[in-house]
């Protein structure tokens, strides 16, 4: 009996708009620093204040899933991410609320290292494999936190990537792999730190990546049963540069052509989401089928998953991706904003700000669907949609009682009523932009924006919406999380600056 196929059956990528300009880093910490005067080129992705692994993978899964409101066919769920908001809370858990998954579905945290990702697929594809789920959502995000004037905080970037996984219409059939585990600490993080500790680079590169990642190429190879001279895509996320992967690639017996652009320059090394991020941009850019795709993450050892693209790639055409995110950018040059938004230095926020978020959980849990989810109610007797649901409808001819069912908002077309920016009320970058959202389908909900800058918006204005952070609960350590509206047309504007995205 012939064996099943198993591989990736769908993709999709988020990478914040926002991209600091190297330049303003190396700029602003020159007389401490001024050895990163050479490394100022470029710009890497920069999230937002709101922003965090979690928001970043919902959106990368929502690229993937796409408008339809019915995903009761993902019956799995791997989060891989060494920056997980939450230490003990199940950071998966909050993913599959906000995508409104089904509650049986098998949702999982993989943590504690670079390779958390290429883990979490390792076992999507076991679990596949193994009948223990049919339809498997892969998820991989990171936003790294940096000492000021390091040479992290210009290599790194913040991003996300998600795959999934099955035995049908089958885009990359996985051929086979490896993972080998070998204690080799490049750097670390311990349990009271916010910062990672880097070892020496020569040795990182001679001693680890030159020793351990081509046994892992050799392994995976084997495996699979492909050639070295076969690998037409070699895909290694590194911040040693695109020449030290080529040489990598030719000492394995790869062609240096092979080896894939580590979007350094225009997005940075997203850490555990980077491999996948690389092979959600190769399967856009360049990969044909019939190609097979190496890809590898080192990190206390090192993956490599062997892929075959197949013609069903061209059903991904419209997806945004990781090559229609960097074409989505808005350049920032305030490296000041920077490290506010990553909690970097005390700032004074006023006393509008001093006020007490604790979150009542009994609420949160009691309204999940509405808060994490945006799940409205529709009367079923006469259609009128409303958002919260209530018990009695809010249609002004027929107050019907407990007529409503589940109504999801957060994938419907909706426009801007009326909008305010307010200096007087706090925010995290004002002025404080918020207003009426309509929907084309019936309802309105008032909620904040993001993603916009001053005098970029406008009534009439279409909107997506967008899952993120509410509100931080610093006393308790708490985050609460909720949908806001983007302006579409002032992120398009804002994003044509001339530069290439790709």
């Amino acid at each position: 009996m012939a064996q099943q196929s198993i591989g990736l059956t769908a993709f999709g990528g988020y990478i914040p708009r926002l991209r600091l300009q190297r330049k303003a880093i190396a700029q602003a910490n020159a007389w401490v620093a001024p050895n990163f005067l050479g490394k100022g080129k470029g710009e890497r992705s920069m999230a937002n204040w709101d922003e965090d692994a979690v928001t970043m993978a919902v959106e990368a899964a929502r690229d993937l899933l796409g408008p339809d409101d019915d995903r009761s066919h993902v019956d799995a769920l791997f989060f891989g991410s060494t920056t997980m908001p939450f230490r003990d809370r199940l950071n998966a858990g909050i993913i599959s609320a906000a995508l409104t998954l089904n509650e049986t579905v098998r949702a999982v945290d993989v943590s504690s290292t670079q390779r958390a990702g290429t883990s979490a697929l390792l076992q999507a594809l076991t679990a596949v494999k193994a009948g223990d789920a049919k339809h498997a959502l892969v998820l991989a995000a990171d936003h790294r936190k940096t000492r000021a004037a390091s040479a992290q905080e210009l290599d790194f970037g913040d991003g996300a990537a998600a795959v999934s996984v099955g035995t049908e219409n089958i885009i990359a059939e996985y051929l086979g792999g490896t993972s080998l585990t070998v204690d080799f600490v490049d750097h670390f993080r311990g349990e009271t730190e916010d910062f990672d500790y880097n070892w020496e680079e020569r040795w990182i590169r001679d001693e680890g990546y030159t020793k351990i990642v081509p046994r892992a190429i050799k392994a995976a190879l084997d495996n699979a049963g492909v050639k070295a001279d076969e690998i037409k895509h070699f895909i290694l996320p590194t911040t040693f540069g695109t020449k030290f992967v080529e040489t990598l690639a030719k000492k394995s017996g790869i062609a240096p052509e092979a080896a894939r652009d580590t979007l350094a320059a225009n997005c940075g090394e997203t850490g555990a989401a980077h491999s996948l991020v690389l092979l959600v941009h190769t399967l856009q850019k360049e990969a044909k089928p019939g190609d097979k795709v190496l890809v590898l993450h080192f990190g206390g050892g090192c993956d490599a998953l062997v892929f075959e693209v197949t013609d069903k790639l061209a059903s991904q055409a419209g997806k945004r991706g990781i090559v229609g995110s960097l074409a989505n950018r808005q350049e920032e040059t305030n490296y000041l904003k920077f490290l506010t938004f990553n909690g970097l230095i005390e700032w004074e926020k006023g006393m509008r700000a001093e006020q007490d978020k604790k979150t009542a959980l009994t609420t949160l849990y009691r309204n999940e669907d509405m808060i994490m989810g945006l799940v409205g109610g529709r009367c079923t007797e006469t259609g009128v949609v409303q958002f919260p649901r209530s018990r009695i409808s809010v249609n002004p001819n027929n107050h019907t009682v407990d007529t409503q069912e589940p109504y999801k908002f957060a994938e419907r077309k909706a426009k801007i009523l009326s909008w305010s920016a307010d200096f007087l009320s706090f925010s995290m970058n004002p002025p404080h932009h918020y207003g009426m959202v309509v929907f084309d389908e019936g309802g309105r909900i008032m909620m904040d924006f993001t993603d916009v800058e001053q005098g970029a918006v406008d009534s009439g204005m279409d909107v997506r919406l967008v899952f993120r952070i509410k509100d931080f609960d610093e006393r308790r350590g708490f985050r609460r999380y909720f949908w806001k509206a983007v302006p579409v047309a002032g992120a398009n504007a804002k994003s044509k600056t001339g530069q290439a995205a790709e």
